[in-house]
């Protein structure tokens, strides 16, 4: 029984301090998260105002602007101009596509399969 007490009164020091030891790691945690916060609001408080509603976009006099479906075909780029010198950059389309004339869309030939893999017969 005497050697009870002392393993009792041994571990209590122990104890003490694991406690004294997560008490302090938990106010390290909570001064961190305070002063998170703290740096929050401050660096909110230095952004500018939010816009007004008469600042916010607003839609153009003659509507919304739709997509437009057409068909484009390969824009050649040809290495001498006219004259026979040599196109600079600042000669070049800004793409490689130009509108085609003939805007019908081509559709699958009668017996196609449709897509590779489909099951259908296909073209022979």
């Amino acid at each position: 029984m005497v050697t009870a007490s002392y393993v009792v009164l041994a571990a209590s020091p122990h104890s003490w301090a694991f406690f004294a030891a997560f008490i302090l790691g938990l106010l390290v945690v909570v001064g961190g998260l305070v002063w998170a916060v703290w740096l929050g609001i401050r660096v909110m408080l230095r952004e500018p105002d939010r816009p007004s509603e008469a600042e916010q976009p607003h839609l153009p006099v003659t509507g919304a602007v739709h997509e437009i479906r057409e068909l484009r075909e390969p824009d050649e780029v040809h290495a001498h101009a006219d004259d026979g010198s040599r196109l600079m950059p600042y000669e070049l389309h800004a793409t490689g596509t130009r509108r085609r004339h003939d805007q019908h869309r081509h559709r699958w030939s009668p017996g196609g399969s449709g897509s590779f893999g489909s099951g259908g017969p296909g073209a022979h």
